[in-house]
């Protein structure tokens, strides 16, 4: 009996944040796609997604937390013979303190298994560049996920044969258990251990799908991803899960968005922000530079003279869009005024000029101009 808290390789006082940034490592480390035919790793990522699905709901976790689980499975509390433990205690209470009399009985019912339960939802990491993020693209994703196996058409038994009616529940999908207490007569009625409540067992089952009725495989969706989007935004696809039991509907698909770092460009929001190293003359009389924005176009940057080192220039309207808007970011650039390591005879002569006629003492064994920066700003 596993805890769910260390399969997620969380403590148990972790937030709800921390516990999806954890779901979401773990499930990029363990996806099936990232270890074809590893039935271990297959097996971790389904442990993975069903502790998900418990923490990560407030009063699931509080139920969790309170009563402890004797599995992983899509009923957390299947210790209590697949009771479910509000109804159980609901109930019992109801029974014994509501009118019901010591003298008398009372029945616990558990939830069916065979009514219709909707399918998993699948989330999946999407990964993309910052100009694809802020362009948009439509990108086709593969998804592994759950369908009816159509060898059997979902029944779960081998071609030619078809589920027999459960011989311990008759085809009820669940038992009556009898048991004598202090308060009286306790009749609990619970999903059958057979058939798990679906009033059928399988003699032969279909090679495909083991007698599960669904099997895993890849689909391809087209998917369009909107400009703006960025790191950990999730976009929902409706009924692009898994399959659904019993009649149920289909999970959800979400993707979430991974947008890898540019080296020319930062983001923070919608802005964006780059560099532009100038020379010494360019700062101190002005310039026009051509500046490289993310979609390939060049802008025209005035820079004013007098530029000071750490500088910032605003090119308008040249950063990222704001998702479902029509505002658009701006682009920053960042002044930087690049110093000379090594100059020529008649640079040096020059820049000695430039010293004298600005009463700035520099050293003759000096290599560069370091030292007469140093009087400006000493």
């Amino acid at each position: 009996m596993e805890d769910l808290y260390a399969i997620l390789e969380v403590p148990r006082d972790a937030s709800q944040s921390d516990i999806k940034k954890a779901y979401r490592k773990l499930v990029h480390q363990y996806h099936p796609d990232s270890h074809p035919g590893d039935k271990e790793a297959e097996e971790k990522f389904k442990k993975i997604n069903a502790a998900y699905s418990v923490l990560n709901d407030p009063e699931k976790r509080a139920r969790y937390d309170q009563f402890g689980t004797t599995g992983t499975g899509s009923n957390p509390f299947g210790g209590m013979g697949g009771a479910d433990l509000g109804d159980l205690f609901g109930d019992l209470f109801a029974q014994v303190f509501g009118g019901g009399g010591f003298g008398g009985g009372f029945t616990s019912r558990s939830r069916p298994s065979n009514s219709p339960r909707q399918g998993d939802d699948i989330e999946q990491i999407v990964h993309l560049t910052l100009l694809e993020a802020m362009k948009g693209v439509t990108r086709d994703i593969d998804v592994m996920k759950y369908e009816t196996c159509q060898h059997c058409n979902g029944t779960g038994a081998k071609p030619g044969t078809k589920p027999e009616t459960c011989p311990r529940c008759h085809g009820q999908g669940h038992v009556r258990q009898t048991q004598q207490s202090f308060f009286g007569q306790f009749v609990s009625i619970n999903t059958c251990p057979d058939c798990h409540g679906t009033g059928k067992v399988i003699r032969d089952k279909c090679d495909e799908c083991k007698g599960s009725g669904h099997v895993r495989k890849k689909h391809t969706l087209e998917v369009k991803i909107p400009a703006g989007i960025s790191t950990n935004m999730r976009i929902r696809i409706s009924g692009a899960g898994d399959v659904g039991e019993n009649g149920g509907p289909a999970g959800d698909l979400y993707l979430v968005a991974d947008v890898e770092v540019n080296p020319d460009f930062e983001r923070d929001g919608a802005d964006l922000h780059t560099t532009l190293i100038l020379t010494y003359p360019q700062a101190v009389l002005g310039t026009e530079a051509k500046i490289k924005t993310l979609d390939g176009t060049e802008e025209l940057l005035s820079v004013p003279s007098g530029t000071q080192h750490g500088q910032t220039l605003k090119v308008k309207g040249k950063g990222m869009p704001k998702i479902n808007s029509k505002s658009v970011g701006d682009l920053y650039v960042h002044i930087y005024i690049e110093i000379p390591k090594k100059l020529t005879d008649k640079q040096r002569e020059i820049i000695k000029s430039l010293a004298d006629e600005m009463k700035a003492p520099v050293s003759e064994k000096d290599s560069g101009i370091g030292s007469w920066f140093k009087g400006l700003f000493s």
